[in-house]
């Protein structure tokens, strides 16, 4: 087949199409994907100077998930160091509410000597009384025959007060009683000897009850309270046993590392603790339940919270200072995100204003050249009419 041969005119519209399509279709495509540098072809130091950034800010953004399950794992760490530093504090107010009961009650009540049974004699009438020496607890009453009931008790309580026996009027007759245990009568005993003819008493041993002193024992509230001391203790355990986050806990032995830049030539390594009551922790041990008995006792259990409590103040300082840190560094990767993004957009992306007054101009221009390339046709059908 031979070469078909195209005026002038007619090439020259053939070729304006051509670029004007070509031209059109790079300006849509900019207008769809909303960048002006689709691949290496369009700006080659453009286009890799952007997928470097984009795959810096894609690294950082995966490392900005681990920052913030760091940032949960410390402040896990710093609000169960709250809840125990409370709960050690709840055992402090126990220990001193120990101090304010007593070290000792009174566990035996006393109770004073007391003669077993009055001792009661028959009707005493005067006249009747054998006149001589009758003796009570070993002292001498001189009775005699006209003595009236009235004078024989007196006689009685006169002489043997020291030994804390007393004569009363039981109505019929005298009843003496071991009112007190004396100094010389510890046990209440009433001895009557001698001439007791007609008195109404009756001459032996009266034996009465020794006095009980009062006995003392340990408060029986100080055991409770120990008992509630020792609850707390398992508390704290339980705690800090809580105190994790995705399988971390800083409170019970384990430590962190965070790691802020691509290479891991930036991180922080969080120190974990051991905040358990056992000796390798807080070093609370349990109470025995006589503990709390002596003030000395509790005193030293108060010495040790003490203690405790300061260190729990040190580590929350410390784990507060390691918050700020990643925290710190969590909204620095976020922001170096945010810059690494945007300048690989500025290299990338398209004026979408511009584009679309491209597209609308080499729209206006396509038009034109079909028109031109239909007069260069018509030009060259100008030779038919010769014929």
């Amino acid at each position: 087949m031979s070469e078909i041969t195209l005026s002038k005119a007619v090439r020259s519209n053939l070729l304006n199409l051509q670029s004007t399509a070509n031209l059109l279709g790079k300006s849509q495509e900019r207008l769809s994907s909303g960048l002006r540098v689709n691949s290496a072809l369009d700006n080659p130091t453009n286009f890799f100077t952007a997928q470097g950034l984009n795959s810096r800010a894609s690294d950082l953004s995966q490392l900005a998930d681990a920052v913030s399950n760091a940032v949960q794992t410390v402040a896990a760490a710093d609000k169960g160091i709250t809840a125990i530093t409370k709960l050690v504090e709840s055992a402090q107010a126990t220990a001193r509410q120990a101090l304010q009961t007593a070290e000792t009650v009174v566990t035996t009540p006393a109770s004073p000597a007391v003669a077993h049974a009055p001792v009661v004699g028959g009707a005493y009438t005067a006249g009747s009384v054998t006149a001589g020496t009758m003796t009570i607890n070993g002292e001498n009453v001189t009775t005699t025959a006209a003595m009236t009931k009235v004078d024989f008790m007196a006689a009685i309580n006169a002489g043997t007060a020291t030994h804390g026996v007393t004569a009363s009027d039981n109505g019929t007759g005298v009843t003496l009683t071991a009112s007190t245990s004396g100094s010389g009568n510890p046990n209440g005993n009433i001895n009557i000897g001698g001439t007791v003819t007609g008195t109404g008493l009756t001459a032996g041993t009266n034996a009465g009850t020794a006095a009980v002193a009062q006995a003392t024992g340990p408060n029986p509230k100080r055991a409770e309270l120990v008992a509630t001391y020792n609850d707390l203790l398992g508390q704290i355990d339980a705690l800090a046993k809580d105190s994790g986050f995705n399988g971390v806990n800083l409170l019970n032995g384990d430590d962190l590392s965070v790691i802020f830049n691509e290479d891991g030539s930036s991180k922080i390594d969080i120190k974990g603790v051991d905040n358990t009551t056992g000796v390798s922790g807080l070093n609370l041990a349990s109470l025995a339940s006589t503990e709390f008995n002596t003030n000395a006792g509790v005193n030293g259990v108060l010495d040790d919270l003490k203690g405790v409590i300061d260190k729990l103040r040190g580590q929350s300082a410390k784990f507060g200072s390691n918050l700020s840190v990643v925290e710190t560094r969590q909204d620095f990767t976020k922001q170096m995100i945010s810059v690494l993004q945007t300048g690989a957009s500025n290299l990338t992306l398209a004026d979408t204003n511009e584009e679309a007054a491209n597209v609308l101009a080499l729209q206006t221009r396509q038009q034109l050249s079909s028109t031109a390339l239909s007069l260069a046709s018509q030009a060259d059908q100008n030779v038919l009419r010769l014929f």
